[in-house]
């Protein structure tokens, strides 16, 4: 029963509410859709805790989804042992390095008054909730070793039998507690989606990668 809630219906609630609120969110309040930088606040610590957590996360995320969408090439690359062990490794040291600059990130929104301010309860929520992820990312990694194969064997048919709308739930309803939870965060922080500033990742433009960097400052007039 328990698998049946947190491995079929949750997973569709939280892409409804991602999917319904996010664009219920742009037309309702278009200019919401952004980030918030508060880099005109205090620049130094944002560069030391942002660089290190988007591209370890992004890595991490794009090695995921490779899996995911090329299940039987991602097979064929960990055929061999020295390949597998060199993935599983680079892949700890990338999650290590995602928890130090979020860690980072969340130390410099607690211990810097300006940024303390402009802090809203969503986003305290969004960096914990991310926080919780990559940890029990890491702690997968490590406890439950070789993971980039199994996954293939129990994460990749399940997300597939969502998509395909025939759920599936014997491959993951075996898996350890630690993994459950993993699985479940990741669709947590999908169904929060739209009421964070996580929400600016579908406005990421494709000119961003030539762009120069700019300073993007937010005034948003409160009620009365």
């Amino acid at each position: 029963m328990l698998d049946t809630v947190w491995f079929i219906a949750f997973p569709y609630v939280a892409v409804i509410l991602a999917v319904g609120g996010g664009v219920y969110r742009y037309f309702a309040d278009r200019f919401s859709y952004s980030s918030f930088s508060s880099q005109f606040l205090e620049n130094r610590r944002l560069f030391w805790g942002s660089v290190p957590w988007h591209y370890g996360i992004i890595l991490v995320l794009s090695a995921h989804l490779l899996a995911l969408i090329f299940p039987a090439a991602w097979g064929g690359l960990l055929a061999a042992p020295l390949r597998l062990y060199v993935l599983e490794v680079t892949g700890m040291a990338l999650a290590l390095m995602s928890i130090a600059g979020l860690a980072w990130l969340l130390v410099r929104r607690l211990t810097n008054a300006r940024v303390f301010v402009v802090t809203t309860a969503m986003d305290w929520l969004v960096v914990v909730a991310l926080l919780v992820q990559v940890i029990l990312g890491f702690v997968v990694a490590f406890f439950f070793r070789w993971g980039s194969a199994w996954y293939l064997n129990t994460a990749v048919p399940w997300l597939i039998s969502l998509a395909v709308f025939n759920p599936q739930t014997q491959a993951v309803a075996v898996l350890p507690l630690w993994v459950k939870l993993h699985m479940i965060s990741g669709f947590f922080i999908i169904a929060i989606f739209p009421f964070t500033r996580l929400v600016h990742l579908v406005t990421f433009p494709i000119t961003y990668l030539w762009r120069p960097a700019q300073v993007v400052i937010w005034n948003r007039r409160q009620g009365r």
